[in-house]
């Protein structure tokens, strides 16, 4: 679970690999305020969500851009997760979306139901599915765009 949340947020190895330690940090530390026991899926996808998004906004915070940086290692990057060709696809898409969009994504591609995806981002069911519905939306057209086609 961790490593694909680690890799809807991060490009490189050197982000995910930290970001990997400070979720596993964050989940031990928090652990003992664990309610629900049972649901310790849903839990640790919502640590590591939360996480990654906390770790974004501190370094989008600390670093000064005059320009929205292309990713520089882009291509490397998705040649490196898999030769799967729709899946590098849909990945580069999917980089295109906010983090939240990213986050209800990647649950969805999960095939987590609208009701947990809700509890975990911490937003109602129906604003899920309205979320869902637009991702999908941006989906196409970056595929359009792009004249990928059909995955």
């Amino acid at each position: 679970m961790i490593h694909k949340v680690n890799l809807v947020y991060y490009k490189n190895t050197v982000d995910r690999e930290d970001n990997f330690q400070e979720i596993i940090y964050q989940l031990w530390k928090s652990y003992p305020s664990l309610k629900k026991r049972d649901s310790i899926g849903s839990w640790i996808y919502a640590v590591s969500i939360n996480t990654s998004i906390a770790r974004l906004k501190k370094v989008s915070r600390i670093e000064y851009r005059t320009t929205i940086p292309e990713m520089p290692d882009k291509d490397h990057f998705i040649d490196e997760i898999s030769t799967n060709e729709s899946l590098k696809l849909l990945l580069e898409a999917i980089y295109n979306l906010d983090a939240l969009d990213r986050s209800i994504m990647l649950l969805y591609l999960e095939e987590k139901q609208y009701d947990e995806i809700a509890e975990i981002i911490g937003i109602s069911k129906s604003n899920v599915g309205v979320r869902i519905n637009r991702a999908k939306q941006s989906l196409k057209q970056h595929f359009k765009k792009n004249s990928y086609g059909r995955l």
